[in-house]
């Protein structure tokens, strides 16, 4: 046979699979029904390997048996999407617990940011919450987080990325750690400054504090002179200690609103090399609930430590018409090379498409957690 008559033959297997498939779909249909009238799962782990071991046990090579694996696999992945689908069109996929709401109560809220006075933090806050926002500070990430899990703050307001420097990994563990949800965001542009008491000048600096990532951000600059860099916890707390310290010899990187705040000097502006560097701040709190025209959803989930486990929940997305726009993976403490996944996506609780793939990801992969729609 020439070329032809070979792809001849393929299009007509291929018609056959085709049919057969759609057929196949029409049962897994019905197999949905029965499921929904009964209250059983849709997903079946032990009976979906059987299937597959007794599908590879066919072929007839173990490359055969490793392809068929691998088709069974999607047509079973298929039928379950199938049934989910069905699931939600006949009511059956039960509420998502979370509440929507048209705008948060932004004048009356109790505020927490991590770092001193004049932190980054603080400026997100402001611009998110308004220059009159009753607000407190807490040394770190973790004692934000009990403040608003405790009730003694409705929102904080942290740090999750920065455009040069990355995540904030600190922040993804403690979102997988307590019970509090992300409701909006906010995204500054960061600029650093040197800065020092008001009599010194640039010549007279022998030390420079900052936050590791702002003395990163501004390696370039702060390596062209013979200066030792010192990581502190926060910018502002770096601020803050120069000017009670005294010593002209001092320096810190830090915002100029932070310069102002502690009367300090700017020695000199915009020393970080990227002039787009931004980060963005998420503001959390203890409340199930959601703007009711948020376009974003964070989740997280951990997965069988397993081959094709992550593509199987990413095709929750795909099948569902979801744009996802984030993916992070962070290890899962005191388990050997398990992660748990962290995920950002287009779309509202509201919307059927997301129930329809928060079902499926809830019932095929390990403790999913929705971090929040904003």
């Amino acid at each position: 046979m020439d070329l032809q008559q070979l792809r001849g033959r393929i299009d007509d297997i291929d018609a056959q699979i085709v049919a057969l498939y759609e057929k196949r779909m029409d049962v897994c249909a019905q197999v949905a029904e029965y499921k929904i009238e009964t209250g059983k799962k849709v997903f079946d782990r032990a009976r979906e390997e059987e299937k597959l071991r007794r599908i590879r046990a066919m072929a007839h090579n173990d490359f055969n048996a490793q392809g068929l694996g691998e088709l069974f696999e999607q047509l079973m992945s298929m039928s379950r999407k199938l049934q989910y689908r069905l699931l939600a069109e006949r009511g059956s996929m039960g509420n998502l617990p979370f509440i929507g709401v048209e705008s948060l109560d932004r004048g009356r809220a109790r505020v927490v940011f991590q770092g001193a006075e004049g932190a980054y933090s603080q400026a997100a806050m402001v611009q998110y919450f308004g220059d009159k926002v009753n607000s407190f500070h807490v040394e770190t990430f973790r004692d934000a987080m009990i403040a608003i899990d405790e009730g003694s703050a409705d929102f904080a307001v942290l740090p999750i990325e920065n455009s040069t420097a990355g995540i904030v990994s600190e922040i993804y563990d403690l979102l997988a750690e307590f019970e509090n949800y992300i409701v909006g965001e906010q995204i500054i542009r960061i600029e650093h400054c040197l800065m020092a008491l008001p009599q010194a000048e640039l010549s007279d600096i022998r030390t420079v504090y900052s936050h590791p990532q702002s003395l990163m951000q501004s390696a370039r600059f702060l390596g062209s002179h013979e200066w030792q860099q010192i990581s502190m916890q926060n910018n502002a707390f770096a601020a803050e200690k120069v000017a009670r310290d005294g010593d002209k010899s001092q320096a810190a990187v830090a915002s100029e609103y932070a310069a102002s705040l502690y009367g300090l000097k700017v020695l000199k502006k915009g020393i970080n090399h990227s002039s787009t560097n931004s980060t963005r701040f998420i503001i959390v709190t203890n409340q199930k609930i959601f703007l009711e025209d948020a376009g974003k959803v964070s989740i997280c989930f951990e997965i069988p430590h397993e081959s094709g486990s992550l593509y199987h929940m990413l095709s929750h997305f795909i099948y569902n018409h979801l744009n996802m726009n984030r993916i992070e993976s962070r290890p899962i403490e005191g388990r050997n090379w398990e992660y748990r996944f962290f995920i950002d996506f287009d779309g509202n609780l509201a919307d059927s498409s997301v129930k329809n793939a928060l079902r499926g990801l809830r019932e095929e992969a390990r403790n999913l957690r929705i971090l929040g729609n904003y």
